[in-house]
């Protein structure tokens, strides 16, 4: 357990397919031992170089219904045949133990979230341009031509999400992009509002 006093905060990064989110992800936990990543329950299969449990939880759709219905999902979406799920009793106990968390989800899913989790800080990582974002959708080699022409018809959509996020990042080079999400996470950490001055300072002890 971590020996922070307060709890946590929850990001949550969003972007089109292919923007880059799970490698600033690995990334940003690589740097930081007081985050932790929420490991998503996925009904697709494995991509190559994909561990499960630690890129994704891979199980059948039956199970994953199964878990929707008995609430275990803090939220959940069907995204291109494919099922998705964030676990919520994963997310809380890293909350609580004083460690921020990072979600790693799609505009549908970050509007779910922000139900339970209001308080929680919203970024959207944009690509530089449509036809980069082509680039690495085509370079990654995972999707067919119709699963390519599917992801860019969605971009218009994604992008237009951006007003429902606090903060927006564009992914043109990876280094400087995680750098600016660095910087957000540092003064999050330092909001007022969620600095308590009684945990710093015995006022009992300053005024005897």
């Amino acid at each position: 357990m971590n020996n922070n006093l307060k709890p946590g905060i929850l990001f949550i990064l969003s972007g089109p397919s292919a923007v880059g989110k799970g490698t600033v992800c690995k990334k940003l936990l690589t740097e930081d031992q007081n985050m932790r990543y929420s490991v998503s329950v996925t009904t697709r299969s494995p991509r190559e170089g994909e561990i499960d449990g630690v890129s994704y939880y891979f199980i059948s759709k039956e199970d994953f219904l199964l878990k929707r219905e008995q609430g275990e999902f803090l939220e959940w979406a069907e995204v291109y045949g494919n099922f998705y799920g964030s676990p919520l009793s994963a997310v809380r106990e890293n909350l609580a133990a004083g460690y921020d968390v990072i979600l790693e989800i799609d505009i549908k899913g970050a509007k779910k979230v922000k139900k339970h989790f209001s308080d929680g800080v919203y970024i959207f990582l944009m690509p530089p341009s449509a036809q980069e974002l082509d680039h690495r959708i085509r370079k990654r080699g995972t999707d067919g031509p119709e699963s390519i022409k599917l992801r860019l018809s969605s971009l218009k959509e994604e992008v237009a999400a951006i007003t429902e996020y606090d903060y927006v990042v564009v992914n043109d080079v990876l280094e400087r992009a995680v750098q600016k999400i660095r910087n957000i996470i540092s003064a999050e950490q330092c909001r007022q509002q969620r600095f308590r001055a009684d945990e710093y300072i015995t006022w009992q002890e300053v005024t005897s």
